[in-house]
């Protein structure tokens, strides 16, 4: 458990990934995640249409500037020949490897028959993954869903194209399409395709904690863990779930303290790669996650959404920090 994973040449520190998030796993997010114990993190969703490369957004999702590790890009589309060509742009643009995404379920991107929506076609999956396999020398992963929708959870079809093709290894998400993010996240399926398959496989969904993650990976036979949405907010999550599959103990989430220190620092970096003007207003999304548990009457946000300058967010963030410190230390002296 925790143990090394192997992606075509690249071995990781552990069998741990950030998935990919449209919106959150630029530069700073991803670097966090990876300091604080993601073994591979991968980059938000590039579309393969090449007049949208050039805008500021694509290349700020395309900035992988003083990363560590390895650099992960995922594309998104369904054209087999601007897919090959996407992979290439980006692999001469520094990525080591090329993740393809069939997994979203987002309307705007399953309009276009991209993401989850290409589930439907088995002959065109197989040809964008061998297009994009041949186009690189760099391993190129795959995600998916379980399926287009609960009749139809074709993922185990899938994973052998997948394999077939030269795919090296693929995250499924234990949903299917039509379920978009409703309902549990089931693993059967994942199960069912780790038996089928001889790549590794990453089991996605619904893993919100170090016990879960062991139970999921226990149940299924997956070779590594993916997790999304549990991350925002919350990146020393990979760190506890690496200690709990090492040691079988409970990590403390960080205190007040690091958080401000860990918090405010991810802030910094949000100003450094968009600007200050962009950056007041990307910081405030990360800073609602990294308060969810504490701000539950939402009073220190909606204060916080109002401010315009980026040294008075961080004088905010020190001050709530702050004050939750006291409080942590007064509770810890009463029940002493």
């Amino acid at each position: 458990m925790g143990d090394e994973m192997q992606i075509g040449p690249y071995k990781l520190r552990n069998n741990l990934i950030l998935a990919p998030m449209a919106g959150v796993t630029d530069r700073p997010f991803r670097s966090l995640c990876a300091e604080m114990g993601a073994g591979l993190v991968v980059s938000e969703m590039l579309s393969s249409n090449p007049k949208v490369w050039k805008t500021a957004k694509s290349i700020n999702r395309m900035n992988h500037e003083g990363e560590s590790g390895i650099r992960s890009v995922q594309i998104a589309g369904s054209e087999p020949k601007l897919m090959a060509e996407a992979a290439k742009f980006n692999v001469d643009h520094g990525a080591q490897i090329v993740d393809i995404n069939m997994g979203c379920p987002a309307k705007k991107v399953n309009k276009k028959l991209a993401g989850s929506a290409l589930l439907q076609e088995p002959l065109l999956v197989a040809e964008i993954l061998k297009a994009v396999v041949n186009a690189v020398d760099v391993p190129v992963t795959l995600k998916i869903r379980t399926g287009w929708s609960e009749d139809n959870r074709n993922g185990i079809d899938i994973a052998r194209i997948a394999e077939d093709s030269g795919i090296q290894s693929l995250a499924v998400h234990g949903r299917t399409r039509t379920c978009m993010f409703k309902g549990n996240a089931e693993y059967d399926t994942i199960k069912a395709i780790k038996a089928n398959v001889n790549i590794p496989v990453i089991a996605n969904g619904d893993i919100t904690s170090a016990k879960q993650a062991k139970d999921v990976l226990n149940y299924t036979g997956a070779d590594g863990i993916m997790i999304g949405r549990a991350a925002q907010g919350n990146p020393w999550i990979f760190r506890q779930v690496e200690h709990f599959l090492k040691n079988g103990t409970h990590l403390e989430k960080p205190s007040p303290l690091e958080m401000a220190a860990i918090s405010i620092r991810h802030v910094e970096d949000i100003y450094d790669l968009y600007g200050f003007h962009m950056g007041v207003r990307i910081a405030r999304k990360h800073v609602g996650w990294y308060l969810n548990s504490y701000d539950t009457e939402r009073e220190f946000r909606r204060e916080f959404n109002k401010i315009e300058d980026s040294g008075l967010q961080i004088e905010a963030l020190e001050k709530f920090f702050s004050l939750l410190s006291k409080q942590a230390k007064s509770k810890a002296c009463y029940a002493a």
